[in-house]
């Protein structure tokens, strides 16, 4: 019984690892892998430089994410970009309640710079850039069960060069979205928080949030008991 409890604890971390190399650490919603080999790969500006710029951004993309649970205690959110940029900081935002022309409830919105910002290449490629992970850290907002929208935009304001956030189409995704409603919005393109899929087939944002989920109290009495029980049936197997 003690090997077949290893044996499952084991498995348990395995598949908690696979699933963090793909989305990072404490990782509650991912988009997905962005796949050049499917023949809809694309990418949608996401950006703020010397060709694409504005205030606060140029372009920025929407992905959205459903919690399930009570709530959400998030730390750090971050998008894949397809780029020949090299930001030293990005601007990000979380809102609620948006639609076709209509920017919702801004939740909160920030700008990572330092230690509270990292562009680090993912390992894939495609028409012509490196893949980028543009994340960003901050202190922790508690989010309620319900449906956002986020959106994460590399800075690099005298860089002649352009930044794409890759679609995906679910491949290692973690989490709940829903697909076909990401919106896109730029002063530059005339976009006014417009469906993505108006740009092109955008289902989904190779884009992610992390964090933790935080418990109800109950399931905190429940986590107690069944910690409890655990000692005692440890304690029987030892005699």
């Amino acid at each position: 019984m003690r090997k077949l409890a290893v044996l499952s604890m084991f498995a348990l971390l395995f598949f908690a690892t696979f699933a963090n190399a793909q989305c990072g650490s404490n990782c509650l919603f991912y988009g997905g892998d962005f796949d050049p080999n499917n023949p809809n790969a694309n990418g949608l500006a996401n950006e703020n430089d010397a060709i694409v710029s504005g205030n606060p951004y140029g372009a920025a993309t929407f992905q959205n994410f459903t919690i399930n649970d009570p709530d959400w205690d998030i730390d750090h959110m971050f998008t894949n970009n397809l780029s020949g940029l090299n930001p030293t900081g990005a601007y990000w935002e979380i809102r609620q309640g948006v639609s076709e022309g209509n920017g919702g409830t801004l939740i909160a919105s920030g700008t990572g710079t330092g230690s509270g910002f990292s562009h680090t290449a993912t390992g894939r490629t495609g028409f012509g850039f490196i893949e980028y992970r543009d994340e960003v850290n901050f202190p922790s907002i508690d989010l309620n069960k319900g449906q956002y929208w986020f959106a994460v935009v590399p800075q690099d304001p005298n860089n002649p060069n352009r930044s794409f956030n890759s679609n995906t189409f679910g491949l290692n995704s973690v989490g709940s979205q829903t697909s076909d409603q990401q919106f896109f919005d730029s002063a530059f393109f005339g976009a006014n928080f417009t469906n993505a899929d108006s740009q092109g087939t955008f289902p989904t944002f190779s884009s992610g949030v992390g964090g933790v989920v935080t418990p109800e109290p109950s399931s905190l009495i429940m986590l107690g008991s069944g910690l409890l029980a655990a000692v005692g049936v440890r304690r029987r197997l030892s005699r």
